[in-house]
């Protein structure tokens, strides 16, 4: 079983930046895309960013394009999403997952919930003055 665990959530006023950081109990994360996904309340989850193990382009949702910068650090077997000019309604609980097949999950234009297996328990990001 693979062990996901987000961090580097908080709050944070309108405008403001923060970092999460998803890391993996195994080497998971360097073989294989990993997703961020975001739920607010009321509302379902929805795919937020992707980056793959292959050589794609990074996915973003638009309502994040321009703002949140994936990236993945293949050293530490992290994967981090850097989100800037934050809104309160990018308030949610963010999540970190991967698919449990290569190649599978994050594509130059989608971002395919369903192709995900192994699920971290999620960060609460508040954005609020």
């Amino acid at each position: 079983q693979v062990q996901i665990v987000e961090s580097g959530g908080g709050m944070v006023q309108p405008g403001g930046s923060l970092t999460l950081s998803c890391a993996a109990s195994e080497s998971t994360l360097e073989y294989y895309a990993v997703g961020w996904f975001r739920q607010a309340p009321g509302k379902e989850r929805e795919g937020v960013s992707c980056i793959s193990n292959l050589s794609r382009t990074p996915y973003y949702a638009d309502s994040v394009k321009g703002r949140f910068t994936i990236s993945r650090d293949h050293t530490a077997n992290t994967v981090y999403l850097h989100m800037s000019n934050l809104k309160p309604e990018d308030t949610a609980v963010y999540y970190c997952a991967t698919p449990i097949v290569m190649g599978y999950g994050c594509y130059d234009a989608s971002l395919p919930i369903d192709e995900y297996h192994w699920w971290g328990q999620g960060t609460q990001v508040t954005v609020s003055s």
